[in-house]
């Protein structure tokens, strides 16, 4: 655990404040240490301990998204193809993520990649002849590209039982079912990893690290910096901190403070709190019968955050299953939060978007509804679609993260719901937020990366360009559309993090 850093003061003024604890300004403090180390930079977090919200193990599925087995990012089009171009987008990205912890590692920065990145293949499985067929010809057009060249396709019970025998156990034989996988998946411990960083940034940099303190307003200056007030909340004090740049990467926390600032481009932002909750396994003969992380099918009108989903999950070295996400909702915007957080964050200028985005998703307000009413003897039967003899007494319900997904206005319905990540950057480039959810940490080093190029435009192309290619050899590459520099950045990455995917156990 990084070393408790509160007997610190915080200085007036920084070249950069940071807001929040998690993968996000972790990963960005980081960066801008590298890239110009005698930046002044702080970070402020609320709670006692990186990574406690979003980033923390269990608050999210640990998947290191890289479009291998989420079906929501390949759509089919009205005249029956695939559109894959949000999954090479994700695929890249975590790419560009991988290629940053390696980084990491060779410099010694943090050490160990098996405790937060593991080898764990991704699975899509599907039920049904229409799916299987849909299944089928998604594999077609992924296989095509670079990215997903090496994903392989089954509808065979045999192979089917070779790969997920815990799903396969006592199905019907005649049943109509079809998976694909990739060995090159991987399971992420997101907390793990942001702490390894932070214990970097306190340890061996210059950033300072304000733990209990949090960031209550926003007040721009008339030399175009920040102005906030800080509150150390163990000795219940405030005082003024003056930045010339700040990033809001405090999670569901991120609109409030957006919304305090007052840029024009924050406007008719609005927020939908969803929580969820998982089952868990630490049953190890279950376990060991189930080594991948195997997505569906959405239901219908569910968000893409509550795509069903079987997982293996490494956790300081303990291996477990996950089952889930059943989503719940909350008025918080942090599990650490208030009730107070959603009603609160309505005003004027977003109260359009939030009732357009309401009334034009009623069917998800009512799938929440049914969610949140489910016993656990209800969820184990949907566990059971899965693992057809799952018994009550081997699983435990765990609370997940809480996520707050976007609403943004818009002209014809008024506001529409959101859920991926976007950051909001104002004109003069001197505060940036990062609203959204998935597919969030996973895409943390490109996200960072965005900020930089948007927030330090001139020293992104000209000061620093030497040393990001260092860090990114990719960065500014279109890898699907070259399948050599695929198969070396993956090799390299592969080499550095210590995975052994597509290796023979």
């Amino acid at each position: 655990m990084p070393k408790f850093r509160n007997q610190i003061t915080p200085k007036p003024r920084y070249d950069v404040v940071l807001i929040g604890g998690g993968i996000m300004s972790a990963t960005l403090a980081t960066l801008l240490h590298e890239l110009q180390p005698e930046l002044k930079i702080a970070i402020f977090e609320r709670l006692g301990r990186f990574a406690q919200e979003s980033s923390a193990a269990w608050n999210n599925a640990g998947t290191g998204h890289s479009a291998f087995c989420e079906l929501n990012y390949t759509p089919q089009l009205p005249d029956g193809s695939i559109d894959i171009s949000k999954a090479e987008n994700i695929a890249e990205q975590f790419e560009i993520s991988k290629q940053f912890w390696a980084f990491l590692i060779r410099q010694g920065y943090i050490q160990n990649p098996h405790e937060f990145i593991n080898s764990c293949p991704h699975m899509s499985l599907v039920f049904g002849e229409n799916d299987r067929q849909f299944l089928k010809k998604r594999h077609e057009r992924m296989s095509q590209s670079s990215l997903f060249e090496e994903m392989q396709y089954s509808d065979d019970h045999e192979k089917l039982r070779e790969w997920i025998p815990l799903i396969m156990s006592k199905r019907n034989p005649h049943e109509k079912l079809a998976a694909t996988k990739m060995d090159l998946g991987t399971d992420v411990n997101f907390g793990t990893l942001t702490r390894k960083m932070a214990h970097y940034l306190i340890e061996d940099s210059g950033v300072e690290v304000f733990l209990y303190h949090e960031v209550k307003d926003l007040d721009p200056r008339e030399d175009n910096a920040w102005q906030m007030r800080v509150k150390d909340r163990l000795h219940q004090h405030s005082q003024r901190v003056v930045a010339d740049f700040v990033f809001i990467g405090a999670g569901g926390y991120a609109l409030p403070l957006l919304e305090s600032s007052d840029i024009p481009e924050g406007a008719g932002y609005g927020g939908f709190p969803v929580s969820g909750e998982w089952l868990v396994t630490h049953n190890q003969d279950l376990v060991k019968q189930h080594r991948a992380k195997v997505y569906t099918q959405a239901p219908l009108d569910a968000p893409p955050m509550s795509v069903p989903h079987l997982d293996l999950r490494i956790i300081d070295g303990k291996e477990a299953l996950l089952f889930g996400p059943f989503a719940s909702f909350s008025t918080k915007f942090l599990k650490e939060g208030s009730y107070l957080d959603l009603p609160e964050s309505i005003n004027f200028k977003n109260i359009r978007s939030l009732f357009g985005a309401w009334w034009h998703n009623l069917p998800l307000t009512q799938y929440l509804l049914r969610q949140v009413a489910m016993t656990k003897t209800q969820r184990i039967q949907h566990l059971r679609e899965f693992i057809k003899d799952a018994e009550e007494k081997d699983w435990e319900i765990k609370v997940a993260g809480q996520r707050v997904q976007i609403i943004k206005k818009d002209d014809q319905l008024g506001g529409k719901l959101e859920f991926g990540t976007e950051v909001v950057v104002n004109s003069a480039g001197t505060i940036a937020s990062l609203l959204g959810a998935s597919p969030g940490a996973s895409t943390a080093a490109f996200a960072m990366l965005q900020v930089l190029e948007k927030c330090f435009k001139d020293k992104f192309n000209n000061e620093w360009r030497e040393k990001i290619l260092e860090i990114f050899p990719t960065y500014g590459q279109k890898l699907s559309d070259n399948p050599e520099l695929v198969r070396k950045t993956r090799a390299y990455t592969k080499e550095i993090l210590n995975l052994n995917y597509g290796d023979k156990q």
